[in-house]
Order: structure tokens, then sequence, then C-alpha cells
């Protein structure tokens, strides 16, 4: 029988991931990616600012005054893998107060406390009342900054919410994807949608192929005169008792019973 994979929260939906004047083409791709593995697809970009990478020696240039006439170069589509659909209906504006025209939750992620007095919270702290507000129809934004300067002042306080991401005071270093995938992680493992599907079958073996298999141990302990000065009716007793309490499944007593049958052929011949 094979285990269905459960269906995301439709809630997720209500969650979007909002990049402020992103300047790396590649690291859009990866926050594209490390959304969809979390389940949270709806993405903005705010005034991309992208600059000249190996990749994409010539970065498309951002017109405010046209916002959606911006596409993304394959640099980003590359670095999305299987998120390009992500990428696809990435939505594009040319202000944040745009992007969050319509969310009731904004949460700023800063690694700095800067002269706000709003409580700096982690992930953990802030995503029950995320899901809450979600799981309510309304619309969250989790708002990520430039990867050079962060998010600014004006962008900071537009925001109801300052997040950050607690790790070693002395060297603190997250690229802007792997900040997207700590918090999107957060989230998702707090929606508490089972990992049935990606656990192996459970086919225990019964009590008969068990029992089945202890004689076929002793046949062959037989033919290689191990119960020489041994109590073999004692001795296969204990065997019985030991699979019996390892819990052994279908799979393991095949495997076992395939090499007792190998090892009497080998000893035929």
């Amino acid at each position: 029988m094979t285990l269905s994979k459960p269906n995301l929260p439709d809630y997720l939906q209500n969650i979007r991931v909002i990049l402020t004047r992103t300047s790396h083409p590649a690291n859009i791709g990866s926050a594209a990616r490390a959304m969809k593995t979390m389940g949270l697809t709806r993405l903005i970009l705010v005034a991309p600012n992208l600059i000249a990478t190996p990749m994409t020696g010539n970065p498309p240039a951002f017109d405010p005054q046209n916002p959606q006439a911006f596409a993304l170069p394959e640099e980003s589509f590359i670095l999305a893998s299987g998120a390009a659909d992500v990428l696809e209906h990435t939505e594009i504006t040319s202000t944040l107060d745009e992007a969050l025209a319509d969310t009731t939750i904004s949460c700023a992620l800063t690694s700095r406390r800067r002269e706000i007095t709003v409580p700096l919270q982690t992930p953990r702290q802030l995503v029950p009342e995320l899901l809450q507000a979600a799981q309510r129809g309304e619309t969250v934004a989790l708002v990520f900054g430039n990867e050079t300067f962060g998010l600014s002042i004006e962008e900071v306080q537009a925001c109801n919410r300052l997040m950050t991401i607690n790790g070693n005071p002395d060297y603190f270093s997250l690229n802007l994807a792997q900040a997207v995938q700590v918090v999107c992680y957060e989230i998702f493992s707090q929606t508490d949608t089972p990992m049935t599907h990606l656990q192996q079958e459970d086919r225990a073996a019964t009590h008969a192929q068990i029992r089945g298999m202890v004689e076929h141990m002793e046949s062959l302990m037989n033919d290689v005169d191990f119960f020489r000065r041994r109590n073999s009716e004692r001795l296969m007793r204990r065997m019985q008792s030991l699979f019996g309490r390892a819990n052994p499944q279908t799979e393991d007593i095949d495997i076992l019973r395939g090499f007792f049958s190998t090892v009497k052929q080998h000893l035929k011949d």
C-alpha cells in the first residue's frame, strides 16, 4: 500500500514573502526555491535593483513607472530549480506600501534593533500569531531587505512586527535565501503537517513468519553441527523470544531466510 501525501494547508496561500530592492538574480531564484520547499508560493518583488553577475551580464532594469514590465533573468529561474512556477507568478511593485496594502500583519526581518520601539521577536515566537491570522483569512507578509544594506528605517516602520533570526553573536552571516529558508521552515514546522508519506510502510512480521525463520535457522545450525554440547531446545526458545522482541519487518525475515538458504546451498556444494 502506497501512503498518500498530505495536502498542504490552504491558509499558507495567505502568507507572502516580500523581497525589497534585491540585487542578486540568484538570490531571488534561491528564495523562491526555499519558499516552495516549505509550502509558500506567493512572492512579491519591490523595486528590484539587479546587479551584473557572471551569468547575468546585462541585468534587466526596473522601471518604477511600469513595474509589471520587469522580467527576471534566466539566472533566477536556474537557481529556482523546480520552483520556476513561483517566479512565473511573482508580483512586482514599485513601493513596499503597495506590497503591504492588503496585509494585516507584516514582519520586517532585521538583525538590528535600531530606534524602533516594536518588540524584537524570533520566528518561533511570532509564527503562531502569523498562522492564526492566515487561518482567519488575513494576509500576512514577511519582508526581507537588500542583501547589502538590509531594510531601511522607512521600510521597517512600514511593518508592524520586527522579526530576527537569532544566532552566534560572534559571527552571524546568513545570505538572503538562507534567511528566507529559516523563516519559511519555522512556519511550515508549526503547521503540524504529517510526515507519514516519508516513512517506510510498516509491514511487521507475523508470529508464523518469525517461527518459520527460526526453524530455518535451526536447520542450518544442525547442518553446521552448531548444537554439539549445546541444548538446542533451550537455545531455539531464546532465538524465538529474541526475534519476537525485536519486532522485525517482513523484509528482515526475507533477508535472513535468503541468507540461510545461500549458506545451505554452499554447504551442499
